[in-house]
């Protein structure tokens, strides 16, 4: 069982990382990470495991009924491209945690950091929308984030705002990917038995921490921009990410 002063630690960071993602729209499973893995207050796969229940909680409650209007052919392709590679993601996390710690947490790392640079960049919209198969792409990138440490992630993101789509249908295909992700994953994980009961335990403080915080976060947001909370959360990714590689370096 994880120390009291381990699980309050990966609860404020929880409480924190929900905050900012119900006032920024982003950062939620990147921040936990790579706080609370980076830190070692928790191992890697258990706080993956984690972070995919508790999205998936979050995504069945944010999508609304009304996701059938996304595009068949699109949402197929991300399944397509989800499916595989989750299950190759969980399965390299298990043999890196086994093998390679290091080398994992350095992905890890690189991929915190890549999720706070996702956010300085600004897409430009195609013309039209980008063929099935760029889908499917997205997909197994999406996929193989999500597999290794439960973060779905910029892939999907970065592909999703380059469509002339509206803003309302972008932001649901992406809960609707982020479900795909958790549920594929979290039907993985349990196979390989992976969901002990310090998963659970541990998921079932994390929700209603997250759910206070999104709470707080919708009741009082801070006194500023959009724009300056998308920096914090950018700025908190980076660092993030950038202190985990050094101390895989240093170390």
């Amino acid at each position: 069982m994880m120390e009291l002063s381990a699980l309050l630690g990966v609860l404020a960071i929880m409480a924190v990382a929900g905050y900012l993602h119900t006032v920024s729209g982003f950062g939620l499973g990147m921040i936990v990470m790579g706080a609370a893995g980076g830190l070692g207050v928790a191992s890697v796969p258990v706080l993956a495991a984690v972070v995919s229940l508790v999205t998936l909680v979050n995504s069945a409650v944010a999508l609304p009924g009304g996701w059938r209007g996304l595009g068949r052919s699109r949402v197929v392709a991300l399944g397509v491209g989800i499916l595989p590679s989750i299950a190759l993601g969980v399965w390299l996390l298990e043999w890196l945690n086994t093998e390679w710690k290091s080398v994992m947490t350095l992905l890890l790392g690189i991929l915190v950091f890549y999720g706070g640079l996702s956010i300085a960049l600004k897409p430009r919209p195609r013309q039209q929308v980008s063929p099935t198969w760029t889908f499917a792409f997205s997909g197994v990138l999406t996929g193989l984030c999500g597999g290794l440490f439960g973060v779905p992630g910029p892939p999907v993101i970065y592909h999703c705002y380059r469509q002339p789509l509206s803003l309302e249908t972008i932001r649901l295909l992406l809960i609707l990917c982020f479900a795909m992700t958790s549920g594929v994953r979290t039907f993985f994980v349990a196979l390989q038995g992976g969901l002990t009961t310090e998963v659970w335990s541990l998921a079932l403080w994390a929700m209603p921490a997250v759910g206070l915080a999104t709470w707080l976060g919708r009741r009082y947001p801070p006194p500023c921009s959009a724009a300056t909370m998308r920096a914090v959360a950018m700025l908190t990714l980076m660092g993030l990410g950038i202190s985990i590689v050094i101390g895989v370096v240093a170390g």
